[in-house]
């Protein structure tokens, strides 16, 4: 019986993972949000953890005072995170926070010999080569949560001893699919929070409406299937039905499919290597009736590119991007500049030098740059 530590546990990912844990009686021993003050407290209430995880600093006071008469350890901060996911209570982590504040956490765990549970796709995106080299040095295994790279990763299972020719990532194509960039010229955050398919954190939504998502999630599965960037091809499928596949080297092609739902890869993840009952609506493919397929639109969708160019110079050039993304991707939601404008500044964050090594100290550094260069162009 895992007992987990869910850093995010007041998102989607996070909120989802608790009923999963309710549901196999998986014992809760860490929370961790960032701010939700209200709805931590209801988890703290309910799963009785042995230490929570208050993330703003200027509200850990006033979390600590609610949770007063509980027998629970509070602490705050990325000191408090990382305390989070290296605790001795607990076997796994699920980090499922918003951002690349989820690296020193992931690298936390792997120090900690924590069996991993990764929703945390910047971890890979901006660290993968410190991440992964850290995780084979200490033999930790590190499970995918993305419902695309969960999909590959059961894609593989039992032929990993075999040539892998393609890997097919699965994209939805987000609510602007079929647009020109003239369409896109002023769409606002609702639009673009209008996600056809799944219900997820405004972050993750608008990087599907720009498809940055799918380019984080290249060089996620670049990092963690060890295949070159150009072996990962990327279809638009509107059903989102086929979470994604693999090509082997006899052309061979692998598919897992499922309801868009992710409690599947959350409890995949949590229970692996086993399968057991899954609270989500079971597949039924005469109501799905057809599935579609289609070349993402690069010209209008520029992230794709810009990622696709950031993984090819490796180094801390994947960095930058991300670090302007999250920036812009905020700035946009506040509505400071235009989605279009989102693109666009990834894309400059290009012209900066990233051929300095990954460490997380010049990962920091890369970080400032990026958003000190986001912040001038504005």
């Amino acid at each position: 019986m895992k007992r987990v530590s869910i850093l995010g546990s007041t998102g989607s990912v996070g909120t989802q993972a608790l009923e999963v844990c309710v549901t196999h009686g998986f014992p809760v021993k860490g929370l961790a949000a960032h701010h939700n003050e209200v709805l931590l407290e209801e988890q703290t209430r309910r799963f009785r953890p042995h230490l929570v995880c208050i993330f703003d600093e200027s509200r850990y006071q006033s979390f600590k005072t609610r949770v007063a008469d509980l027998p629970v350890k509070v602490v705050t901060g990325i000191e408090g995170l990382c305390e989070a996911a290296s605790m001795d209570e607990a076997d796994m982590v699920l980090n499922a926070v918003s951002g690349m504040i989820g690296l020193r956490p992931t690298l936390a765990a792997i120090d900690a010999h924590k069996e991993l549970a990764l929703a945390n796709k910047e971890t890979l995106v901006t660290g993968g080569e410190l991440v992964m080299r850290r995780a084979k040095e200490q033999n930790v295994p590190i499970l995918p949560v993305d419902s695309e790279h969960s999909a590959i990763f059961q894609c593989l299972n039992g032929y990993r001893h075999c040539k892998v020719n393609r890997i097919l990532l699965t994209a939805s194509g987000g609510p602007f699919f079929g647009k020109t960039r003239e369409d896109l010229r002023h769409v606002t955050p609702k639009d673009a929070l209008n996600h056809p398919n799944w219900n997820m954190g405004a972050k993750i939504t608008i990087d599907s409406a720009t498809m940055m998502n799918k380019g984080l999630e290249l060089i996620e599965a670049y990092w963690l299937f060890d295949v070159l960037p150009e072996q990962i091809e990327i279809v638009i499928h509107r059903e989102s039905v086929i979470h994604s596949a693999v090509e082997f080297t006899d052309c061979a092609v692998i598919a897992q499919l499922g309801t868009p739902d992710m409690k599947l890869p959350i409890q995949y993840a949590l229970t692996y290597p086993e399968r057991m009952p899954c609270p989500t609506k079971a597949l039924n493919l005469w109501e799905v009736g057809k599935l579609t397929f289609f070349e993402p639109d690069e010209e209008t969708f520029t992230c794709l590119k810009t990622a696709k160019e950031a993984i090819r110079r490796g180094r801390l050039y994947p960095t930058l991007m991300n670090c302007a993304n999250e920036l812009a991707v905020q700035l946009f939601l506040d509505g400071k500049i235009s989605f279009l404008q989102i693109a666009a500044l990834n894309e400059r964050a290009l012209e900066l030098d990233g051929s300095g090594e990954v460490t997380v100290e010049n990962i920091l550094n890369a970080e400032a740059a990026a958003r000190e260069l986001v912040l001038s162009s504005i």
